[in-house]
């Protein structure tokens, strides 16, 4: 039995000197009292773990294990008015640059494999998910005369299937302009709806040497320059394969250049799929593949907005929003490496759910992950 509970030593998994040095190098503790941005930090990741619903459950509920909060290197619990005076005043750059040191610690600690899909260049997932937030208390969050919104536009690695880049804005920003803000690496492949159908942003990232294969909008125009044959005895999903040119007036203005057109028939859901994409060497099929394979990134969506309190805020500003938003997902990166390293099959949302129910329980964190349903041993017989 372990003397320090399992949240405790969750957060010991994390890279304390690394966050330390980027709390100094940002001077986020000046003229702090007590409550400062390491605390803070690990009140929001409270707030992630235990699913607070308000400033009120993250004070209350780490008020009611004071004993334990010198392990998570906490003087006291905080007030429910110091955690919303620190959230709407601290800058929330310090924990976006958290959450990429963390991104990169995680990321060096093992090889993250591929298991869905085997491809040689790197496949980075793009898209963006909408949170809506009420207009009359979030007024900067601008979206519809009725509505507001935040989106988060997000570059997901297939390899680990972790965000490598997030770039947060509001409601209003359409997802290709959100998309420039974005470093794809070079020779890599990236995979993105129609939403991202913008020729401007293609001859952006083919320029930089990235392929991209992308959705196309049925009205786009175009006369086709080559058809290609079509696999005999395979794929027999893929009805068109061709070299195209634009014809549009402004789209051959913005890319010049040839595409590849490839349509393939969606026997899941009964409508045809339509792609563009400037990689001429690859098989239709696997161009294909790749498409299928963004599902992943609806996927990582749907667990941070059901799993992580991401969809209800604590606080109204946008500093607030934005620090709850990088925190959360900083700790989707543990809850993944927790995962990632348990011997035990967990589902994500059953970790989630575990963890939660076991936040301060004192049991071995390595033990509990890899035979979390063993039953403790018998008392031994009094003779």
């Amino acid at each position: 039995m372990a003397n320090i509970t399992l949240f405790a030593q969750a957060i010991g998994r994390l890279p304390k000197e690394c966050i330390r040095k980027i709390i100094r190098e940002e001077k986020t503790d000046k003229h702090s009292k007590g409550y400062d941005t390491w605390s803070q930090f690990i009140s929001m990741m409270f707030c992630q773990f235990s699913g607070c619903d308000s400033v009120r459950d993250i004070s209350n509920g780490l008020n009611s294990a004071n004993g334990n909060l010198n392990h998570l290197g906490i003087c006291r619990a905080p007030s429910k008015s110091t955690v919303a005076y620190q959230n709407a005043k601290r800058d929330s750059g310090v924990f976006r640059r958290i959450f990429y040191a963390l991104l990169a610690h995680f990321g060096q600690q093992t090889i993250w494999q591929r298991t869905k899909f085997r491809f040689k260049m790197p496949i980075k997932l793009l898209d963006s998910s909408t949170i809506t937030l009420t207009m009359s208390l979030y007024e900067w969050a601008h979206y519809t005369t009725k509505k507001g919104a935040v989106k988060m536009h997000t570059l997901l690695d297939y390899d680990s299937l972790l965000p490598e880049f997030v770039n947060i804005t509001d409601g209003k920003c359409g997802d290709n302009r959100g998309a420039l803000d974005i470093p794809v690496p070079p020779h890599s492949v990236v995979v993105a709806d129609r939403g991202y159908c913008d020729f401007s942003l293609l001859n952006n990232w083919d320029s930089r040497n990235v392929f991209f294969v992308v959705r196309h909008r049925d009205n786009l125009l175009y006369s086709q320059i080559e058809e290609r044959l079509l696999p005999e005895t395979r794929a027999q999903n893929v009805l068109i394969d061709e070299i195209i040119e634009q014809t549009g007036e402004q789209t051959k203005k913005k890319y010049t250049k040839p595409l590849r057109r490839i349509a393939v028939w969606n026997d899941e859901h009964g409508y045809v799929v339509q792609l563009l994409t400037n990689n001429f060497k690859l098989a239709a099929s696997t161009i294909a593949q790749l498409y299928k394979a963004r599902w992943m990134i609806e996927i990582f969506f749907r667990n941070i907005k059901q799993l992580l309190k991401i969809k209800s805020f604590i606080g109204t500003s946008r500093n607030a929003v934005e620090t709850q938003i990088w925190t959360a997902l900083s700790t989707m990166l543990l809850l993944c490496w927790l995962k990632h390293i348990a011997k035990y099959k967990w589902g994500l949302a059953n970790l989630v759910v575990s963890l939660r129910l076991n936040t301060f329980t004192k049991i071995e964190l390595e033990k509990w992950l890899n035979e979390p349903f063993t039953p403790p041993p018998e008392p031994a017989e009094v003779i």
